[in-house]
């Protein structure tokens, strides 16, 4: 029996952090509100043609290959600029979101982060009933936009050009800028990795028809579970057509609390690896943060590489991703069931017995990871005291067709949820995710010869804000939300 492939993706289309991530060693996320709806549609329509398409990231990322095939000195200067709208700017502007929402009266972009974070996402509240966040992600916030580059002096005069085309601060602006938040690349040989000090971004999904580079891993996904409107897309109904080639943006403000993270690797240490040798101090506690994450510092996933460290395993993309827990289910000899990868991508934990399959593919709960870290690097004083003086962390983003089945879905049923993966033979509750897990933190398995020890935790992360947007296609930011 014959499909019909799926029509090519219009790349001239899709705003282009969505599926090829905006080029970056520094990025702008500005949160606006909008004052006055017809100023904004009309400073809009002039915002609209710096945005850049996947069509033209795509041109980016060539010419910063070719700057590096030829060893040229520096770093291609390029910017890129990218909007999202939440539900509530939506309903600000009057355009009709109904097909966004998925879920009705439950569904998370028409809630917001905000109530989402208390019913799902499992955050703190306080006692006025409102997540412990700051106070500028407790209000409406309309819209966001990402401006990303090579250095400060690009993102800042891109968003100088930015705010005089909404006049921002003026008697006549369209917009308030409620926050701004700059993010960082670390520095030097930590490049490409979080605070804790684990090479990120590894195991972003392959998408049908548009990744020409497929390596060994996780099945490749269909463009619909990341874009509206495509084969993937398992909304209820059909999108409307400014809501198609677009995409959910699930935004959080993660601050990390690395010196406590490091004192509880260091208080913690592994005595002996899997197969009874005896480890030092400071390998012990490697392996303990190794079996925590699922990966070790280098990017080598623990399931291939379960006691020691392979730093060229962790930087092989046609390696790293090749892993699926096989034979897993019953042991945490390799990797805990509740590390931080495997919690939040089962791979074949969910597609053997005795677990079921769900109702809806692992596939189809995949997420596409955007992000940077923020923060100054851990000082002496934080190092000497175990203490976190100076806020740092990660701006987490994904980018997903559905909120319901990708990004809450991870957070509230599996890294929130003690008992997944769930085996009906394990002889102990996983625990939470020992980073993004909310509630009474502890886990099993971080000891490979004594399974079964369940080891308590403190908070390592904390969100301080979020919300959730979409980042509408040219053609609907066009037709639609600027008309």
């Amino acid at each position: 029996m014959s499909t019909t492939p799926a029509p090519p993706l219009d790349l001239n289309n899709i705003q282009g952090d969505i599926l090829s991530g905006l080029p970056k060693k520094t990025q702008y996320y500005v949160f606006f509100d909008i004052l006055d709806v017809k100023k904004f549609k009309a400073d809009l329509s002039k915002f609209i043609p710096l945005i850049k398409t996947v069509a033209q990231v795509l041109k980016d990322r060539d010419a910063i290959a070719d700057h590096k095939k030829k060893k040229l000195p520096g770093l291609v200067p390029l910017d890129g600029v990218n909007i999202a709208f939440s539900h509530t700017g939506f309903v600000k502007l009057g355009v009709d979101d109904s097909t966004l929402a998925q879920g009705g009266a439950t569904d998370p972009f028409s809630l917001g982060q905000k109530k989402d974070a208390i019913t799902n996402l499992g955050d703190p509240n306080k006692l006025d009933g409102n997540p412990d966040w700051d106070e500028q992600f407790l209000r409406d916030l309309h819209g966001i936009i990402l401006i990303s580059g090579e250095s400060h002096g690009s993102i800042d005069k891109k968003k100088q050009e930015i705010d005089a085309i909404f006049r921002v601060n003026t008697p006549t602006a369209s917009i308030e800028e409620v926050i701004t938040i700059r993010g960082d690349v670390r520095p030097g040989q930590e490049d490409g990795h979080e605070h804790f000090g684990f090479l990120d971004g590894i195991s972003n999904p392959v998408v049908d028809g548009f990744d020409t580079v497929i390596n060994p891993g996780p099945k490749v996904v269909q463009p619909g579970v990341i874009l509206t409107g495509h084969p993937g897309d398992v909304t209820p109904a059909p999108r409307a057509d400014w809501a198609t080639d677009g995409s959910f943006l699930a935004f959080r403000y993660l601050f990390q609390h690395v010196p406590e993270f490091n004192k509880f690797l260091k208080k913690n240490p592994v005595t002996k690896d899997g197969n009874g040798n005896a480890l030092t101090p400071e390998q012990g506690s490697e392996l303990l943060g190794a079996r925590m994450v699922g990966r070790w510092k280098s990017g080598a996933p623990i399931d291939l590489a379960p006691f020691k460290d392979d730093p060229a395993l962790g930087v092989d993309p046609t390696r790293n991703n090749n892993f699926f827990f096989t034979n897993e289910i019953n042991s945490q000899l390799r990797c805990p069931f509740a590390a931080h990868v495997r919690k939040t991508n089962p791979r074949n934990d969910l597609e053997v017995p005795p677990a079921p399959i769900p109702p809806i593919a692992i596939e189809g709960r995949r997420i596409m990871r955007r992000g940077i870290q923020f923060g100054p690097e851990v000082t002496q004083d934080e190092q000497k005291l175990s203490k976190t003086l100076h806020g740092r962390g990660l701006i987490f983003a994904c980018y997903q067709s559905s909120l319901t089945n990708g990004f809450q879905f991870l957070q509230h049923s599996w890294a929130n949820a003690p008992k997944f993966p769930p085996f009906e033979t394990q002889p102990e509750d996983p625990g939470l995710d020992p980073l993004i897990g909310q509630g009474t933190r502890a886990m099993s398995g971080l000891d490979p010869l004594a399974e079964q020890t369940v080891l308590p935790m403190p908070t390592f992360i904390t969100a301080r804000g979020g919300e959730y947007f979409f980042s509408p296609s040219i053609k609907g930011l066009k037709s639609t939300i600027a008309a």
